[in-house]
Formats: structure tokens, C-alpha cells, sequence
């Protein structure tokens, strides 16, 4: 029996996933990222509620434990440092907190001996026909699938041309951030400061390596638009947001500009109708992002991935039938989880309600 041929745009978290879980169901699989290699940045992240059950019966969820950054809390500053509070270790760090490179390095493991991965390339046009997708590519030649999903994040590419503009589909939370690594010149052990003023913040911490200290400097923005910027575009911006503030953040301003994992991105969501068309889904934040405050993103894009090859499988391969079951099974998840996000958002001055919420 000749195997269907599932293309997934990105590598990142769901797209991984579901590669492995669609695989194991008996799909051909190719996964197309537009890096040249795996992705080594980006924040720490964690697990929580039915996200340990996708561990588990990936056979993952020993592991993965075994990476947690065992992080014991967060302390709150004013200005100049001075101590006001603490944070529990789950305010940030949910039931279960691991390093982002570790997960995604795990998940390209399990799944590069069975799925075909395509980096350096990305998705130009797609045409849609009864039996299947015809793919052309930017780089490789074009191709055809069975079935096509995009778990491409925020701004996929997928979902742009499939559904239509990023600005129908993603609303801005008032905020956007940058996040690299600089030396543990503070000298935190499994721990985190905080200081927010007003429409910044400061999040500092170190897990492992103790030398390392992961940076967060958030700040209030009227839409994602630097997402798409240039590198020095979004330095100036963080420069001139944190121009005058004391305490540390002279200092890591300086380190931003040296550093060589540096990661910006906005507190953005994506609300759309309907997470398929045809022979084409949506998976994870391409199709409904909950935004980084949800603390969410990578359980639901665990739980999605989990969901959708769930109701492939009990569909028999029917993907109209399996779309409807995917999104009426996961849906109300996810708008708890975008409730939550946007009422996170709010408590450091993004927004809470989408409707003054500019869109990109």
C-alpha cells in the first residue's frame, strides 16, 4: 500500500512532533525549515497539564525530565535593585522547565533517521487539487503531497497562502522583547530577578551552565512590525526603550550587542475561523498562537501535534473528517490558554482585549 505524502513547514516544536507521530502512523514525511540547521536559540520552556501525556507516549518524558532546569524561584526589584518580593520556581518555569535547544535537539533525533528534512528552503506556492497539494519551493524543485501542514510559527508562510495577509490572522499584545546570554556576572544559582517599570522589564536567570546568564528585556510596542526588522533595527529599539534605566541594564544592553544567540520576537496571537482548507492544517502558533505570557506555547504545540495525528488515526486517513475532530477536540484549550495570555500581557501593559490591539 503506497504510503501518503505529508510535507510540515517547520522544525522548530510541533512540527517535530507531529513529524514523529505521523510517521509512527504509517505517513511519508518531509519536514522543510527555513534555517540552514536546526534552530539553537531561544528561551527556556516548559510543560504543563496534558503535555506530559504527549511525553509519555512519545517515550520522551524520562528525558526530558532529566534536562529540568530545576529552577527554585524569581526575585522582584525596584530600580536600583533593591529586593520588594519573590516568585515561586512555577510562575515561570510551569510543572516542568527545560532548555528550548535541548527539546528541539531531541526531537530532530527520533525523527531524522525516518523523515526526510529539508533546511535552508521554504514553501513559495502552493496549488491545491482533489487528490492532492502540488508544493513549489524557493530553492528545490516542486513536489507532491498527499496532505500539507504548517507549523511554521506566527508569521507562517504557510497560512499566508493558504488563508490569506498575517494581519486578518495575528494580533499584537502591546509587547515585544529580545532574549540572548551573557556571563553569570550576577552570580544566580537556579534563580531569576525580575524588575518591571512601567512598559519594561527585566527577567534575568541562570540554570545551566552556571557561568551563563539568559537575558529577557520586554517592552511595550504598537505592533510586531520589528519581528520582521533587521538585527540593529531591533537593537536601537531595545536601546532607545531602555535609555536612562539604572540597575542592570546598562550593562546588558552592552552584552546584547556582543551576543551571538540573539533572539527578538512580540507577544503576538493568531485567531483564526478555521485551522484547515482543503488538504491543508494548521498546527501549533501558525495556527493559533496563545503568545509567549501564556506560558502555553510549547504544551500546546505538544497537544496539538498529539491531536491532530490522534484524529487522522481514528479517521482512517478521512482528513475533512479528521480537521472537523482536531479542531472541535482542541479549540477550547486553546482559547483558555489565549485568555490567559492576554490577561499575562496585560499585568506588564500589553493588551488585554484584541479589540485595541493594532495588528501588523
Amino acid at each position: 500500500m503506497t504510503k501518503t505524502k505529508v510535507l510540515i513547514s517547520g522544525a522548530s516544536v510541533a512540527g517535530p512532533a507531529l513529524a514523529y507521530l505521523l510517521h509512527r502512523d504509517g505517513y511519508d514525511v518531509t519536514v522543510v525549515e527555513r534555517a540552514p540547521e536546526i534552530r539553537d536559540s531561544g528561551y527556556a520552556v516548559d510543560f504543563r497539564g496534558a503535555a506530559f501525556d504527549v511525553l509519555e507516549d512519545m517515550g520522551l518524558l524520562a528525558e526530558v525530565r532529566a534536562l529540568d532546569t530545576k529552577m527554585r524561584g524569581t526575585t522582584l526589584v525596584d530600580e536600583k535593585g533593591v529586593e520588594t518580593g519573590r516568585l515561586p520556581a512555577e510562575a515561570f518555569a510551569g510543572e516542568l522547565e527545560v532548555p528550548k535547544r535541548d527539546l528541539t535537539r531531541i526531537l530532530h533525533r527520533i525523527t531524522a533517521g525516518d523523515v526526510e528534512y529539508v533546511f535552508d528552503d521554504s514553501i513559495s506556492a502552493m496549488s491545491r487539487h482533489e487528490s492532492g497539494v502540488t508544493v513549489e519551493f524557493e530553492r528545490g524543485a516542486t513536489r507532491e503531497f498527499g496532505l500539507v501542514f504548517g507549523a511554521d510559527g506566527v508569521f507562517s508562510k504557510v497560512r499566508e497562502l493558504a488563508f490569506g495577509p498575517h494581519k486578518d490572522a495575528v494580533r499584537h499584545l502591546g509587547m515585544s522583547g529580545v532574549g540572548f546570554s551573557t556571563a553569570n556576572h550576577l552570580g544566580l544559582d537556579h534563580a531569576g530577578m525580575l524588575q518591571h517599570l512601567d512598559d519594561t522589564a527585566i527577567y534575568v536567570f541562570s540554570a545551566d551552565p552556571a557561568d551563563r546568564l539568559t537575558v529577557s528585556l520586554s517592552f511595550a510596542t504598537a505592533s510586531p512590525a520589528l519581528d520582521r526588522r533587521g538585527r540593529q533595527e531591533q537593537e536601537d529599539a531595545v536601546r532607545a526603550a531602555f535609555a536612562g534605566h539604572g540597575w542592570e541594564a546598562p550593562r546588558l544592553l552592552e552584552a546584547m550587542s556582543r551576543a551571538d544567540d540573539f533572539y527578538f520576537s512580540s507577544s503576538c496571537q493568531v485567531h483564526l475561523d478555521r485551522w484547515s482548507t482543503g488538504r491543508i492544517a494548521l498546527v501549533g502558533d501558525a495556527g493559533y498562537c496563545a503568545a509567549p505570557t501564556s506560558g502555553m506555547g510549547t504544551s500546546q504545540a505538544l497537544i496539538g501535534a498529539w491531536t491532530l495525528a490522534r484524529a487522522l488515526a481514528s479517521a482512517g486517513g478521512d482528513h475533512t473528517a479528521a480537521f472537523g475532530a482536531y479542531e472541535a477536540e482542541l479549540r477550547p484549550y486553546v482559547a483558555e490558554n489565549q485568555a490567559h495570555g492576554r490577561q499575562a500581557a496585560a499585568t506588564f501593559g500589553g493588551a488585554a482585549d484584541l479589540a485595541d490591539s493594532p495588528t501588523p
